[in-house]
């Protein structure tokens, strides 16, 4: 029989590589198969057959198929260990996670498997199940449902020992409150993350994710080489497992260093080209060859909120140079806006928000279009001088 089924197994695993339609065909009728409770062979071939199977209509991005997988695989899970059938049912919920698609059907799906866990009072596969539904909240915009239930799962992972579990809900925590502006609360859950992977060991994946988080949020407070440090580890550990999260934020010299370098040659593309025109246009101070290569890689930079905050934080920033350039020599200025070749009312709106800043002193008469330039006033000591002195009279 142990026999039987090897071969079996062998002819599968020809049929993955040169028919993959007759594959999925010959995995569905094993998988189809009743298995009896003492029939091991035929439980570890189910098993095999499951996850092939699963691993294919992913690849094939067949996700209604695969949906369907995990919920006929259920009467099965009954007969194998309570360890396997969690093993099982989180490789094909992975899997089904990692197809492209709507995160609303896949927060269904989580959903509908987390009921069925806590039905059969599964709980490790409950909590493993919850980690992945806290992270489609996140995708999915839904900050509070996220912080609600990665709240309630926390409490629980820590009087158990699952802390690598307890590591991916706090990382998530930490993306879950940057993402909504919380920078003190987004760090605490960072730190309290790496503390607890520290104790463990963390694979590579996690690792990198961990890194990727610390170089985001170093990044939010400025303190860009610290950042470059993290983004760039973080880059080599999802690159040592090939993942596609491998990117990378560096500023202009740092990307035309990477880019020429072996490691960057896998990842050549359209992407690259994107960092590559963003860091050029940094280089040379230029707006309109900033604005060009958001104009021409819109999908690459636009789509990934982290990138956008930073690409409007240059935009500010190398407007308000070149606002500042062109007004400096000048105690009163005509047609601003025709000069840098923007419109009128971003120059307009720019200039009120710099002088409300203090940027520098003027005013802007916008029914003759001209912006008027002051000096900066000095201030007279001698009246906060005056007084002090009084009120040292009065003691």
């Amino acid at each position: 029989m142990v026999t039987e089924t090897n071969s079996d197994w062998n002819e599968i695993q020809k049929e993955l590589t040169l028919d993959p339609i007759k594959a999925i065909k010959t995995l569905s009728e094993i998988v189809q198969r009743d298995i009896q409770v003492g029939d091991e062979s035929g439980i570890k071939l189910k098993e095999k057959s499951i996850l092939a199977l699963g691993s294919l209509l992913a690849k094939r991005k067949q996700s209604q198929d695969l949906a369907d997988l995990i919920t006929s695989t259920r009467p099965f899970l009954s007969v194998v260990s309570k360890a396997k059938a969690a093993r099982l049912v989180k490789e094909l919920v992975d899997l089904f996670l990692s197809i492209k698609g709507s995160t609303s059907t896949k927060i269904q799906l989580c959903l509908e498997c987390i009921e069925w866990s806590k039905n059969e009072k599964r709980s490790y596969l409950r909590q493993a199940l919850e980690s992945r539904l806290i992270g489609l909240y996140y995708e999915n915009s839904g900050y509070t449902e996220s912080l609600s239930l990665s709240s309630k799962l926390l409490k629980e992972l820590k009087k158990l020992d699952d802390k690598e579990l307890l590591v991916e809900v706090q990382l998530t925590e930490s993306k879950v409150y940057h993402a909504v502006k919380n920078i003190p609360k987004a760090r605490a859950a960072l730190t309290a993350a790496r503390t607890t992977a520290n104790t463990i060991y963390c694979p590579p994946k996690l690792q990198a994710s961990l890194d990727l988080q610390s170089g985001i949020l170093h990044a939010e407070e400025k303190d860009f080489k610290t950042s470059y440090s993290y983004f760039y580890e973080a880059f080599e550990g999802f690159d040592s497992i090939d993942d596609p999260t491998a990117k990378l934020a560096l500023n202009s010299d740092d990307v035309k260093s990477i880019i020429s370098g072996k490691l960057a040659l896998r990842y050549a593309g359209v992407e690259l080209e994107a960092m590559k025109s963003i860091a050029t246009a940094s280089h040379n101070r230029s707006l309109s060859e900033l604005e060009e290569a958001t104009k021409n890689y819109k999908t690459e930079l636009t789509e990934d909120p982290i990138i956008q905050s930073h690409l409007d934080a240059l935009y500010d920033n190398l407007l308000e140079q070149n606002l500042l350039r062109i007004i400096e020599p000048y105690s009163r200025v005509e047609h601003v806006a025709s000069i840098i070749k923007l419109s009128l009312d971003v120059v307009e709106r720019k200039l009120s928000q710099m002088i409300l800043d203090e940027k520098f002193y003027g005013i802007m008469d916008q029914s003759c279009g001209v912006l008027t330039i002051y000096e900066e006033p000095q201030v007279d000591q001698s009246f906060e001088a005056a007084l002090e002195t009084i009120n040292n009279m009065g003691k």
